[in-house]
């Protein structure tokens, strides 16, 4: 799978790139990788922080438009973009609410 396509999109590829496809590609490397891919993301700038989460949003969205294709690489690919996400940022852009009976 091209991770930098999906991350890019449209866009140039940033450096950080290299940190989350480096997770995605293996997954067990994650928990050594999120404070870098943190502390290296905490130094961007305000539009690299901006594309830098959509970025992560589209991980998310290809995650779940190709879900029934892989299951498992589809949650994998979840897992570590939202992750990512509110380490970086504190919340989800796409955060489900949860609505409660009355």
């Amino acid at each position: 799978m091209d991770f930098m396509r999906v991350l890019c999109g449209r866009e140039k590829p940033l450096a950080i790139y290299k940190g989350v496809i480096l997770c995605l590609e293996n997954p067990q490397a994650f928990p050594d990788m999120v404070e870098p891919i943190y502390r290296e993301a905490i130094n961007l700038d305000d539009d690299t922080l901006d594309r830098f989460r959509f970025a992560l949003l589209r991980l998310q969205l290809y995650a779940d438009i190709h879900r029934n294709e892989d299951l498992e690489q589809a949650m994998q690919i979840k897992y570590v973009s939202q992750v990512l996400e509110k380490v970086v940022f504190g919340t989800l852009l796409m955060e489900r609410e949860e609505f409660a009976a009355e």
